[in-house]
């Protein structure tokens, strides 16, 4: 009968993945999600296989003390006994990339969840990148259309912007994504769908998505009761896809829900090996890896394309003040702030403009389009301000002209931010819809 660890050696072949086992440790501890093994060397981030009760488990080097290896499991940790063996394996695996990618389902680390076969591609790409240095950039010079009219026109996004989605559990932040995926005018979609329940991961494929939108997408699903090694891989493959994709010289649009799942299974790792944590939970490790992940977005240099990010971003309690948002608000080039009051409104997408900014916008609009942004901006201040004197009656229509004349836009205003579900609206006929709404 062969061994657990010759049947994985085959399956890696069988994908054409060179590999070969180095000398055997076995297994001293398990803390939580962690494993000790001795009698083994493997530098972090190689693979080890550990021989089970039931089968080979796939584990990665994440740290070491001394002849200590801590290894965290890709999977489950089922069968897994004492002095069991583990076997480092050195190999060049990397992640599929290629077109035959499009339309399709993988989990964290390139395998089909979508039940339509393996995957074979030429290519294989590392999980990380080198740095892109910043002076070979292309600027952000043009808008891309997203088919949301509160964002074509209120907050412009330029090709190469990386936004940030801001808002508590249930405000609709997975429809806003998939109208994305819907109307927008990028080649290529790459949507992680890091951390969330199982059941929204098919929902998102089937009835967000849908099946003309899946056609040009490809998906990377960790769902939450995957481990937090997968989480923090399933985010990196999706920019790694979204890289190849922009090396071709396409536009790619990189919707990733949500970054706070990615800064919570690093936290968990992080803990696991012993590292102290810093601010609120959180150890340093997860600040230093927010802006390597986040940069990997954005415009290419000469004839590349451009990668279009948009993280969304959980609020605990709804509060923007929370380590991970605040991190996050200040390595993006803008934030997009969903509210449960216009949620519980009714009001979808329950996009706030006040508390919204692209910080691009001003170098992919023309100068009419910036001023009825500002104009809009000002309308929705003054009645926010004042509405509950309007309400309970203390405000007299003819006091005050600038607010009447604001109070007389605003059901216009609603009527131009809400939109449909599968309503996808294009760029210019956002931009002229606004102009109609001001009255030219």
């Amino acid at each position: 009968m062969s061994s657990p660890l010759a049947n994985r050696l085959s399956q890696y072949q069988t994908k054409g993945i060179a590999c070969r086992p180095i000398a055997s440790g076995r297994l001293v501890r398990v803390v939580g999600l962690t494993l000790e093994a001795i009698g083994c060397r493997a530098p972090v981030g190689s693979l080890c296989i550990v021989e089970t009760l039931n089968g080979d488990l796939e584990a990665e080097v994440v740290g070491f003390s001394g002849e200590i290896l801590y290894l965290m499991p890709s999977e489950q940790l089922l069968g897994v006994m004492p002095g069991a063996k583990v076997t480092p394996v050195l190999h060049d695996n990397g992640l599929p990339v290629g077109p035959e990618l499009l339309g399709r389902v993988i989990d964290g680390v390139g395998n089909p969840l979508d039940g339509l076969g393996e995957i074979f591609t030429e290519k294989r790409a590392s999980f990380t990148s080198p740095a892109i240095n910043p002076l070979s950039r292309k600027p952000i010079k043009e808008p891309l259309d997203v088919g949301i009219k509160a964002i074509n026109g209120l907050l412009s996004v330029g090709k190469g912007q990386r936004i940030g989605l801001f808002a508590g559990s249930g405000v609709g932040k997975s429809v806003t994504l998939g109208m994305m995926t819907r109307g927008t005018t990028a080649q290529v979609v790459v949507v992680g769908l890091i951390g969330e329940r199982g059941r929204e991961v098919k929902e998102f494929i089937d009835e967000i998505l849908g099946e003309e939108g899946r056609k040009r997408a490809v998906v990377i699903a960790a769902p939450a009761d995957t481990s937090p090694l997968m989480r923090l891989k399933g985010c990196q493959t999706a920019l790694t896809i979204a890289e190849y994709f922009r090396d071709q010289g396409l536009d790619v649009l990189l919707l990733m829900d949500s970054l706070t799942r990615f800064a919570q299974a690093q936290r968990e790792i992080a803990l696991s090996v012993g590292e102290p944590p810093a601010t609120k939970g959180y150890p340093p490790s997860v600040f230093a890896k927010l802006p390597a992940l986040v940069e990997r977005a954005g415009n290419g240099s000469g004839d590349q394309g451009s990668i279009t990010a948009f993280f969304t971003v959980l609020t605990e309690g709804d509060d923007l003040q929370d380590p991970i948002a605040d991190a996050s608000r200040a390595i993006l080039d803008g934030h997009i702030v969903l509210s449960r009051e216009m949620a519980d409104a009714g009001h979808y997408p329950a996009i706030d403009v006040e508390r919204s900014v692209s910080r691009v916008m001003p170098a992919i609009v023309d100068d009419e389009h910036m001023l009825m942004s500002k104009a809009v901006r000002q309308i929705l201040s003054i009645c926010r301000k004042n509405q509950d004197l309007v309400s309970i009656g203390a405000y007299k229509p003819g006091t005050d002209p600038t607010i009447d004349q604001a109070f007389s836009f605003k059901p216009k205003l609603d009527a131009y931010l809400q939109q449909e579900m599968k309503e996808a609206v294009p760029y210019a006929m956002c931009v002229n819809m606004l102009r109609s709404t001001l009255g030219g």
